[in-house]
């Protein structure tokens, strides 16, 4: 089965859109495209997520994001010559704006209406994925390790998948386990501290740290990062999640109130990426042999030559060694998840989500 899968996630860089075929066990990536978001998108989702704001502008955005989604599907197809006919089924995580996963008042809403991209695409459409989970019990989150259990675990060598998006988590995956003993969470940020301290310096030029230039150049804070160490979160046993809730605008404005430098502030930020990443996985999972990221931190060279230098044991490697492109991870997991679905097989892994059962994810929008 051909399955498309749509990512877009909190760094709000854009649109991932992969395109896989599912045959007889076999995952095999067949495109990848990343679409940005306009930029007037870009602000306006920005203005709605963990805001005070008008519901009419939720609901336009809905249904923008679900035209967005549909024209990215098909200009994949068409930079990579995929007839948009041999796709059968699409899966769509949609666009996080809300997310609680803690307490009595679990929540969580992401938007990109589904409906839109079915009757655009003409095919089935997956979406909705996260909140069956919390129904269940679970924080709705991290989803991906689903697939991560599937293209990277190993009869012989204890292995970690790290995704570093606008947050960073870690999929832990033991030699020769099953999936019912993936432990999988949030280590914290991955590149949103980073991606809006970069906006702030550079009078919104640019939006992240290419190649970790910025960061190479600036000077670690010390006692700004022993400080933000501490954060209870990092304590914390998993299942648990963070978001643009912990590490959002207000985040970002105390951080510059400490009056260090931005190019000190950018250097500070990357290494605690590094930092509470490296402290997971020595925390809950020491035994890691490799490490195989993902994401847009895994272009930033001095992110991933402090994460060498924090974790002298582990060889780091990114999933372009197993036939996945670092950028298209989490949209292959998604076309997964919608191909579970599809099928009525189940999609998350209690041991990280903290669900009281595993069941079957999302609802689906028919063509």
């Amino acid at each position: 089965m051909r399955v498309a899968g749509i990512m877009s996630g909190t760094s709000l860089d854009g649109i991932d859109v992969a395109v896989v075929d599912i045959r007889r066990g076999r995952i095999t990536t067949i495109a990848h495209t990343m679409t940005a978001y306009p930029d007037a998108i870009r602000q306006r989702i920005l203005a709605v997520s963990n805001r005070h704001c008008a519901t009419s502008e939720i609901s336009r955005l809905n249904f923008e994001l679900g035209e967005l989604y549909a024209k990215a599907v098909k200009t994949c197809c068409r930079k990579h010559n995929v007839p948009l006919d041999s796709i059968e089924l699409c899966g769509c995580h949609g666009q996080t704006i809300y997310h609680e996963g803690r307490g009595l008042r679990r929540n969580t809403l992401q938007i990109g209406e589904a409906d839109v991209i079915a009757e655009r695409l003409g095919m089935p459409v997956v979406s909705g994925f996260r909140t069956r989970d919390m129904a269940a019990g679970g924080q709705g989150a991290p989803l991906v390790p689903f697939a991560d259990y599937l293209l990277f675990a190993s009869e012989k060598l204890n292995r970690v998948a790290l995704n570093i998006g606008g947050i960073a988590n870690i999929t832990i995956l033991l030699r020769g386990g099953s999936e019912a003993g993936v432990i999988a969470f949030d280590t914290g940020p991955g590149n949103m501290i980073v991606d809006q301290l970069v906006e702030r310096l550079t009078a919104a030029k640019y939006r992240f740290d290419r190649n970790g230039a910025i960061a190479a150049g600036g000077t670690v804070n010390k006692p700004l990062l022993d400080g933000m160490l501490k954060n209870r979160y990092f304590r914390a046993k998993p299942p648990k999640t963070a978001g643009r809730e912990q590490y959002g605008a207000e985040f970002i404005e105390n951080l510059i109130a400490s009056g260090v430098p931005l190019i000190d502030l950018i250097a500070t930020a990357t290494t605690f990426t590094a930092a509470t990443i490296a402290a997971a996985i020595y925390r809950f999972a020491p035994q890691t042999e490799d490490l195989i990221a993902a994401g847009g931190g895994t272009h930033n060279c001095t992110l991933m030559n402090q994460l060498t230098a924090f974790l002298p044991t582990c060889r780091v490697t990114t999933t372009a060694e197993f036939g996945v492109d670092p950028d298209a991870k989490e949209a292959v997991a998604f076309a997964i998840l919608a191909w579970r679905t599809w099928h009525r097989q189940t999609g998350n892994l209690p041991g990280a989500t903290g669900a009281a059962r595993a069941v079957v994810l999302g609802k689906i929008s028919t063509k």
